[in-house]
């Protein structure tokens, strides 16, 4: 093969990688207001949510202890961690705000009471 035959060649084939690394993947998003798009909102809220009380145990016994308490109690014991600590307020806030987000966005809303109704429907 001549030189500018192999120049031609190998011009082609890194044309053709070079093409291959920047063309546009077209790649649909999937619709925020499907049932796969709000579980995929709700389990990120959910994760990082884990991931936040795993670090701040003091909130995330607060929280623990409400599920056992009656509605009032539970309120009033949130309520007075979260005074007491705004600025751990405010950081879940944000981690919830894709929740509030998709509320606004796809004029619906998502409670964990909906969710564990959906499953318990789905397992029986």
């Amino acid at each position: 093969m001549s030189k500018s035959s192999r120049r031609a060649v190998f011009g082609m084939i890194a044309g053709c990688v070079l093409g291959v690394g920047i063309a546009p993947t077209a790649v649909a998003s999937p619709d925020p207001c499907s049932a796969s798009g709000v579980a995929a909102t709700a389990s990120g809220v959910l994760n990082s949510a884990s991931g936040y009380l795993d670090g701040h145990p003091d909130a995330n016994n607060v929280l623990t202890a409400a599920v056992n308490q009656s509605p009032a109690d539970a309120k009033a014991s949130v309520r007075g961690y979260f005074l007491s600590h705004p600025g751990e307020a405010l950081e879940l806030k944000g981690i919830a705000q894709p929740l509030l987000d998709l509320r606004s966005r796809c004029n619906t809303s998502v409670s964990p009471d909906q969710l564990a109704a959906l499953f318990n429907a789905l397992s029986n």
